[in-house]
């Protein structure tokens, strides 16, 4: 917090010192009315100032949507954002996302209640279940 605040020291000089239709003037002005938002992460223990690793997730997926043909409608862009959602969650839950979508598909044809359908969440298994049955 004290570096955080020092910076907004130099924010507010700053924004006297600075034409405010300038880029400069621009992102001062912005950062400002963000400062809330931006000291958030402070209120926690576990949560950061930026959201890198949520970004670097989606990267692949983002660089490689033109060339996949099945997100060409809103279905498909549905669909893909399924499948993306289920790997990025069993790579969050320390899975192999190859062997949990091959236990999730050979599972899925038995599922019959909403309980069967929510045990099958890749952050209701282990990596052990998915080892001994791949």
């Amino acid at each position: 917090m004290p570096i955080l605040e020092s910076f907004r020291v130099w924010l507010n000089q700053k924004s006297t010192q600075t034409p405010p239709k300038g880029l400069l003037g621009k992102a001062i002005f912005y950062t400002m009315n963000q400062w809330d938002r931006l000291v958030r992460y402070t209120e926690q223990g576990f949560t950061k100032p930026d959201n890198n690793d949520a970004e670097n997730a989606i990267r692949p997926f983002v660089v490689g949507r033109k060339n996949w043909l099945f997100s060409g409608n809103p279905k498909g862009a549905r669909a893909s954002a399924v499948l993306f959602s289920l790997i990025e969650t069993a790579k969050a839950n320390e899975l192999e996302p190859y062997r949990y979508l091959r236990y999730l598909f050979e599972r899925l044809p038995m599922a019959e209640t909403t309980e069967d359908y929510e045990s099958l969440l890749p952050q209701h298994l282990h990596p052990n279940q998915l080892k001994l049955n791949a």
